[in-house]
């Protein structure tokens, strides 16, 4: 299996849509490699919200592959929600389940025949089952700012060198109040936590007193 060609293609079954699914399922542009990504369910699209934020993280493919083999003389069939590569070649296999399924007696038997079949190849296998929900809910809202195509991107350095005196996101819009309005410098302002250039306390919901800082000084 050639890692790249996987994360590069399309999902290897059909998702349906119809009436009264009760699955919340779509396509979510991902920042991640320019490319659409499916999801099935809002906790699979939120492991994707924070798979596209995450630095490491280089390529997301959903439904990548299907895996048909020998467990103990029982065949097993299985398709992984999610393959993420990071940037230092490692790849992660992740199958997304609510809490309650999650523990489930079939698949936690599922989940340890993935694992062993991932360790093999050296990839790592998760399951996960959420996160903390304000952490999530910061990086769905700081999607909506993801894209250049809805920010100032001129207003960029100015952000950048506004928040060297300033720690938060009110001190950087008041900074440049004089020469922008807020709804031009927010955008541009959340654009660059996205992207990494400004790093922000998302452990609390996003405000005006929001700490904010060049990822710059934080990684020096």
């Amino acid at each position: 299996m050639v890692v790249a060609e996987v994360a590069a293609g399309l999902p290897v079954r059909d998702f349906r849509w119809y009436k009264g699914r009760r699955h919340y399922s779509g396509w979510y542009h991902a920042t991640t490699g320019d490319r659409l990504v499916a999801y099935e369910s809002r906790l699979e699209l939120a492991r994707i919200l924070l798979a596209d934020f995450a630095r490491d993280v280089v390529g997301i493919a959903a439904q990548p592959f299907q895996v048909t083999a020998d467990d103990g003389g029982r065949s097993r069939r299985h398709v992984p929600d999610l393959l993420l590569v990071h940037d230092d070649g490692l790849v992660t296999v992740v199958d997304v389940k609510p809490p309650d399924r999650a523990q489930e007696a079939k698949f936690v038997e599922q989940f340890a025949w993935m694992r062993r079949l991932c360790s093999l190849r050296g990839w790592n296998f998760e399951v996960w089952s959420g996160a903390d929900p304000v952490v999530v809910e910061n990086v769905r809202f700081l999607a909506g700012y993801r894209r250049r195509l809805v920010v100032e991107p001129r207003l960029f350095p100015e952000v950048l060198q506004a928040a060297r005196g300033q720690g938060c996101v009110g001190g950087i819009e008041r900074a440049l109040a004089s020469r922008h309005s807020v709804e031009m410098v927010r955008p541009a302002l959340l654009h660059l936590v996205w992207s990494g250039a400004l790093t922000a306390d998302l452990s609390r919901p996003l405000g005006t007193r929001t700490p904010v800082r060049l990822a710059e000084e934080v990684a020096g």
